[in-house]
């Protein structure tokens, strides 16, 4: 695989983030000066017409067997190549070959069974972002499938309906491996939503959004996050997607590695239902919403409000990066209610904890959690099943530091406050991913239900993760 790229080491990872919600702002420190790289900063000189090409939906994988209350998957993780920027072709490591890979929809309360053969010429894993699965499963960083290898994946599904998504978790690889393609959707759906008659089949729609840099070949340059200028839609640059005059259900997943966006529609307003953990309480309407690496949003749509023929541009900030084309009219049964689904209470909480992430800037950077870089021998916390905890998160690289976020493995949270304030609007609902600025600090509470085992937690701008900000505990009886 022919690629233009450095070596994957600490010297060349940006342990920043610092990338403004509006697209590529000035890092506290730049990776050009930091590191002395000679990466292209603009990218590659071609250019493209946008809004010239439809948004592909990815493929949904069939089951090849069911056994049971199983559905049982085969994936191959390889090489491809693939048309990104129109007339050309571009390497990818992909799932399926696919870039992006194939949606998984499952059901909950049914099993899904997944061998992912790696047919790489590395090491990889696969972690199922916010599910609630065994140990044995989560794909925990140092559980790694080796070349010409296989691994069996098993998830119960023992949650509420959601939209979820699968991605390589190999440690000091991940960044790179995700950037390079590896990414799915998995999306749960419930039973017990089909009575509040939500947009659903060819009007539910998933919409993965990500970075790159692309240089005159075509090849995604690996380096500087800060500068990936091109902003991908399920793997094409500013596509259109032609849609009907009703309701659409829109779930969006920023997959980026550290970029974080800021989502408007032309000033329409988008009818929010749903954050990482599935459905909120009640429909809230935004005209903007904040998406940092990792985390999900799911948004009602009604193009119904839109004549024949009106095109909106949906924009991170005011960079647009998608053109919804209304082109027909649509008989619509759908409908937004007025109540969705409670969020389950969480007993008192029995525990409180400290969790700061920062970076060791003496040397190389090293991610460091409570002023420690990750050590699989070593377990952080010890958490007790069935126990509620609340868990302060801070960003301990002070005010004008670096920019972090926070994802815990294994069970969602709710996020009870932020530096004593009331949580923001993209805080609703159950989350298991959050966007923490410099010197603030938020307080989450979750529940550690019922598997057994070693789980980790981490900053999901996965450079930061693959130079150890991340930690590992342990539920224990």
């Amino acid at each position: 695989m022919t690629t233009s790229r450095m070596p994957f080491s600490r010297r060349n990872i940006l342990a920043l983030g610092a990338m403004s919600t509006a697209g590529l702002a000035g890092s506290v420190l730049s990776y050009r000066s930091a590191f002395g790289t000679s990466l292209p900063e603009r990218g590659s000189s071609r250019s493209f017409t946008p809004f010239s090409v439809p948004m592909p939906i990815p493929p949904v994988l069939r089951p090849h067997a069911v056994h049971g209350d199983t559905d049982l998957y085969r994936l191959a993780v390889r090489q491809a190549q693939v048309e990104i920027l129109p007339g050309t072709t571009t390497p990818v490591l992909g799932y399926g070959g696919d870039f992006v890979g194939p949606t998984i929809l499952a059901s909950s309360g049914r099993k899904v069974g997944i061998v992912f053969d790696n047919s790489l010429d590395r090491a990889t894993n696969v972690h199922l972002h916010g599910g609630h699965v065994a140990a044995a499963s989560d794909g925990h960083p140092m559980d790694l499938i080796q070349p010409d290898g296989s691994k069996y994946y098993e998830y119960e599904n023992r949650q509420q309906g959601a939209t979820l998504w699968y991605h390589d978790h190999s440690h000091g690889t991940e960044a790179e491996h995700v950037y390079r393609g590896l990414s799915g959707f998995y999306l749960i759906q419930d039973p017990e939503e089909k009575h509040l008659r939500l947009p659903c089949g060819s009007y539910d729609v998933p919409i993965m959004l990500r970075d790159a840099l692309f240089d005159d070949d075509a090849n995604m340059v690996y380096g500087d996050p800060t500068q990936r200028p091109t902003v991908l839609v399920n793997g094409a640059h500013q596509p259109y997607f032609r849609v009907a005059r009703r309701k659409y259900r829109l779930r969006f997943l920023n997959a980026a590695t550290e970029r974080r966006f800021a989502l408007n529609l032309d000033g329409v307003p988008m009818t929010k239902i749903g954050s990482d953990g599935g459905l909120l309480a009640s429909p809230v309407p935004v005209t903007e919403h904040d998406l940092s690496a990792g985390e999900r949003v799911e948004f009602v749509i009604d193009f119904g409000q839109h004549p024949i023929g009106t095109q909106l541009l949906l924009a991170d900030g005011t960079l647009p990066i998608l053109r919804f084309d209304v082109v027909a009219d649509s008989v619509d049964h759908s409908r937004l209610p007025d109540r969705l689904r409670a969020l389950p209470p969480l007993p008192r909480p029995r525990v409180n904890r400290e969790i700061t992430l920062s970076f060791d800037m003496s040397g190389d950077p090293v991610g460091l959690v409570n002023g420690k870089p990750f050590d699989p021998a070593r377990v952080d916390f010890r958490v007790r099943r069935g126990d509620t905890e609340i868990w302060n998160v801070s960003n301990g690289d002070g005010e004008h530091g670096f920019h972090h976020n926070f994802h815990l493995h294994l069970e969602q949270f709710e996020v009870l406050d932020r530096d004593g304030a009331p949580p923001w609007e993209s805080d609703r609902g159950l989350k298991d991913t959050i966007y923490v600025p410099p010197g603030s600090s938020a307080r989450l509470k979750t529940r550690f239900t019922d598997y057994l085992g070693k789980y980790v937690y981490h900053c999901h701008f996965l450079e930061h993760s693959a130079v150890g900000m991340m930690a590992q505990f342990e539920v224990v009886r």
